[in-house]
C-alpha cells in the first residue's frame, strides 16, 4: 500500500515540475567547441601516385567559344608607291617643267592679231579656278570680191572646281562672239556698185553658256553635267537650249560574282528657237524639242572576246506640232584578237537620234541665212566592221567599213538671189545669193575609211587617214556640198629645243546648185566646186621653259579654191608670235 501511494506522489510532483519549466525563461548557457590539435605523422601508404596523362574534363559554361568575324570593305587610298627600276642606254631627254599659266600674242599677213590667255590656280584645300580667253580677227584679204570678207572669233569664260569628301563639283561659264560677213556673191549676176553698196552683208553670233558638273565617289551615280546655253544673231534669231547628261553605275554582284556593274547614261534635252522670218515670207519660224534618253551599257569578256553592249532608247516630242515619238536603237561593239596585239577584228551595229540646232548649223557653216526650218535626224541603223592593230610595234593601222541609213539628214544649198544685180530695195544682206539653207533628205551611206600611224623614232611621227563615201538620195539628185573622198597627211618632229608639224588636207569635188532667175526660180543646173588640197605648217623654238617663238602657215599652196560655193578662201596666211609660261 505504501508502494503505491509513494509512485502516485512521485508522478504527481513530476507533471508540476515540467509545467513549470515550459513557462520559465529558457538558460543562457552556450555549448562550447572543443578542438584538440594533436601532430600527424604520415606514412607511405597514405601517400597516392599523380597520373602522367590526367584527362579534364570542362564543363559546358567554361568552354571556348568560336569566333566569328565579317570584314567590312572600305575604300582606302594606296599609299603604296612601287620602286622603279632605272633604264639604261635610253635618251630620255630633259623633262618639260609644266607651269600653270601661258599667255601668246602675234600677228599675221592679212591684218591678223592674235591673243591667248590662260590663267589657273590651285589651293592646298582641294580646289581650283581658272580664266581663259582668245582672240583672233582678219581683215579684208580675199581677192575679187567687192564686199567685206574679214572675221573675228573672241572667246573667254571661267570655272570653279571644289572637291569635297564624297563628291567633286565644277562650275563654269562661257562666252563667244563670231563675225562674219556674206562676201560670196554670184559670179552668175553683174552687181552694179551701187546695189553693192545697199548690201549690209555683216552677220554675228553671240553664245552664253552656263555650265555645271558633279562627280560622285563610291556612290550609284557616277556624275551629272548640265549645261544651259543662249545662242543668238545680229538679227533677232535666238536659241535656247538645255541638257542634263546623269550617269548612274548599277553594280550586278547579286546576280554573281563574275557580272560587271552596268552604265545608264540618261539625257534630257531641250531646244527652243526662232527666226523673225523665213526666206520665202516675212512670217516667224519657231522650232522647239524636248526629248528624254536611255542609254544603258554593259561590258564584259569571254573567251578572248570583248563585247559592248547596250541600247539608245528615246521619248522626243516636237513641241511646235504637237508629234511625239519613240525611238530604239541598238549600240553593240564586238571585238576579238585574231592575232594578238597585231590583228583585232571588230563588228557592230548602231543608231542614234540627233537634236539638230541653229549653233550647230552655224558653226558648220558661218554663212547660212538665219531662216531656216529645223527638225531632227533619225540615223535608223549604222553596222560596222573592221580591223586594227598593228604591223610591226612601230607601224598601227585601222580599217573600218560601215553602212548606215538617215532619216532626214540635213544638207546646204545656196539660196537664191532676190536682186538682178540692180534691184536692192528692202532686201537683207544675205537675200543676194550669197547665203545657204539646210534641207532635208533620206540618205543611205556606204563608207570605207583606213588610217596608217609610223612612229619613225621617238621624235618624229608620221600617218596618214582617208575615207571614201557613195551616198545614196532619196529625192534630191546629189548629195549637195558632201565630197566622196576626203584625205589627211600628217606629222609631228620634236628634237631639243625644236617642233614642228604638218597636216595636208585633201577634199575631192562637191556639187551645189544654181538657178535659173530671181527668186523664185527653178534649178537650172548643178554647179561642181573643185577638188582641192590645202597644205598647213607650224613649229617654233624654246628658248627655255618659259619662253617660246612659234609660227603658224596656212594654205602654203596659196591655193584659191572654194570652200562653200561662190566663198573664195584666204590665200597663204602665216602668223608668227611668242608665247610664255609662268606661275604665280
Amino acid at each position: 500500500m505504501r508502494k503505491i501511494v509513494f509512485t502516485l506522489c512521485l508522478c504527481t510532483f513530476s507533471t508540476l515540475v515540467f509545467s513549470q519549466d515550459n513557462n520559465q525563461a529558457k538558460d543562457t548557457l552556450k555549448t562550447t567547441v572543443i578542438n584538440v590539435v594533436t601532430s600527424y605523422t604520415p606514412t607511405i601508404s597514405d601517400a597516392f601516385k599523380i597520373k602522367k596523362n590526367p584527362k579534364i574534363q570542362l564543363g559546358a559554361k567554361i568552354k571556348k567559344k568560336q569566333l566569328k568575324y565579317q570584314i567590312f570593305s572600305a575604300p582606302v587610298a594606296s599609299t603604296f608607291i612601287p620602286k622603279s627600276g632605272v633604264a639604261k642606254g635610253i635618251n630620255m631627254g630633259v623633262k618639260e617643267r609644266l607651269y600653270q599659266n601661258y599667255l601668246a600674242a602675234g600677228f599675221g599677213n592679212n591684218t591678223t592679231p592674235f591673243i591667248e590667255l590662260f590663267l589657273h590656280h590651285a589651293t592646298r584645300f582641294e580646289n581650283e579656278f581658272g580664266v581663259y580667253a582668245k582672240y583672233i580677227s582678219s581683215e579684208n584679204s580675199i581677192d575679187e570680191t567687192p564686199l567685206n570678207s574679214n572675221f573675228s572669233n573672241m572667246n573667254f569664260g571661267a570655272f570653279y572646281k571644289q572637291e569635297e569628301r564624297y563628291y567633286t563639283w565644277k562650275i563654269g561659264a562661257d562666252f563667244e562672239k563670231n563675225t562674219y560677213n556674206w562676201y560670196g556673191l554670184p559670179s552668175a549676176t553683174n552687181f552694179i556698185p551701187t546695189t553693192i553698196t545697199a548690201i549690209n552683208e555683216e552677220q554675228s553670233y553671240t553664245s552664253l553658256a552656263i555650265e555645271g558638273e558633279l562627280i560622285f565617289e563610291d556612290f550609284y551615280m557616277n556624275s551629272s553635267k548640265m549645261n544651259v546655253s543662249l545662242f543668238s544673231d545680229g538679227l533677232s534669231s535666238k536659241e535656247l537650249r538645255f541638257t542634263m547628261n546623269p550617269q548612274f553605275q548599277i553594280p550586278l554582284k547579286g546576280i554573281g560574282r563574275k557580272f560587271n556593274d552596268l552604265i545608264l547614261d540618261t539625257s534630257i534635252d531641250y531646244v527652243n528657237g526662232e527666226f523673225a522670218q523665213s526666206y520665202s515670207s516675212t512670217s516667224k519660224l519657231e522650232h522647239s524639242f524636248f526629248t528624254v534618253g536611255l542609254l544603258p551599257k554593259y561590258n564584259f569578256e569571254y573567251n578572248d572576246f570583248t563585247f559592248n553592249l547596250g541600247a539608245k532608247i528615246y521619248f522626243t516630242s516636237d513641241l511646235e506640232n504637237k508629234i511625239s515619238q519613240l525611238y530604239a536603237y541598238p549600240d553593240v561593239n564586238i571585238q576579238y584578237p585574231l592575232v594578238a596585239n597585231y590583228v583585232n577584228f571588230y563588228i557592230g551595229a548602231n543608231g542614234d537620234l540627233k537634236t539638230n540646232t541653229y549653233k550647230d548649223f552655224a558653226s558648220e557653216n558661218p554663212y547660212i541665212s538665219p531662216t531656216q526650218f529645223i527638225t531632227q535626224t533619225n540615223m535608223k541603223y549604222n553596222f560596222f566592221g573592221g580591223f586594227n592593230g598593228k604591223f610591226t610595234p612601230d607601224v598601227s593601222y585601222d580599217i573600218k567599213a560601215s553602212y548606215s541609213d538617215e532619216d532626214d539628214k540635213a544638207l546646204f544649198i545656196r539660196n537664191n538671189s532676190k536682186s538682178d544685180g540692180i534691184n536692192a530695195t528692202g532686201l537683207l544682206g544675205y537675200e543676194y545669193g550669197n547665203s545657204f539653207s539646210y534641207i532635208y533628205d533620206d540618205v543611205t551611206t556606204l563608207s570605207i575609211s583606213g588610217e596608217l600611224t609610223v612612229d619613225v623614232n621617238r621624235n618624229l611621227v608620221v600617218g596618214a587617214n582617208g575615207a571614201f563615201n557613195s551616198y545614196t538620195m532619196t529625192n534630191q539628185t546629189e548629195a549637195w556640198n558632201l565630197p566622196q573622198l576626203t584625205g589627211e597627211i600628217f606629222a609631228k618632229y620634236k628634237r631639243n629645243k625644236w617642233y614642228a608639224s604638218t597636216n595636208i588636207f585633201f577634199v575631192s569635188d562637191r556639187k551645189d546648185i544654181e538657178y535659173s532667175g530671181v527668186y523664185p526660180s527653178a534649178v537650172s543646173k548643178t554647179v561642181p566646186l573643185e577638188s582641192f588640197v590645202d597644205v598647213n605648217l607650224n613649229g617654233g623654238y624654246h628658248f627655255n621653259d618659259k619662253f617660246t617663238a612659234f609660227i603658224k602657215m596656212n594654205n602654203v599652196l596659196n591655193s584659191d579654191y572654194q570652200r562653200f560655193s561662190n566663198f573664195n578662201v584666204q590665200g597663204f596666211q602665216v602668223l608668227g608670235g611668242i608665247s610664255y609660261k609662268f606661275d604665280f
